[in-house]
């Protein structure tokens, strides 16, 4: 059975770091694109970054771009998200999610399986 665990998810300051880790069991990896996506109440679910996967591509939502990086290691069937310079505004659910056809798009409906979810709370 396909399964995404989210973790490292917490409370940091604004300015601050995290590092999500996605991790994957029960299918290979190596042949799905991984999406990160964030949920703050009250809002639509929102694409952040989408690694391809290789590897080798990725695409960032504006807002996160020069701030978080998406990379991964499949051999370790593990998926990352380094977010750096946290805002108040990156607060929300974050969720990594995968997908088989390596388009690049970070459409919510196009990604067939999802983690559970970790926080990510920034706030002094």
């Amino acid at each position: 059975q396909l399964q995404l665990v989210e973790s490292g998810g917490g409370l940091v300051q604004p300015g601050g770091s995290l590092r999500l880790s996605c991790a994957a069991s029960g299918f290979t990896l190596d042949s799905y694109a991984i999406g990160w996506f964030r949920q703050a109440p009250g809002k639509e679910r929102e694409g952040v970054a989408y690694i391809s996967s290789s590897g080798i591509s990725t695409n960032y939502v504006d807002s996160v771009k020069g701030r978080f990086t998406a990379s991964r290691d499949n051999a370790k069937s593990m998926v990352y998200l380094q977010m750096n310079n946290l805002k108040p505004e990156d607060t929300a659910v974050y969720y990594c999610a995968a997908e088989r056809r390596d388009r690049g798009w970070l459409i919510p409906e196009e990604y067939p399986y999802w983690g559970q979810g970790t926080q990510v709370t920034v706030s002094s």
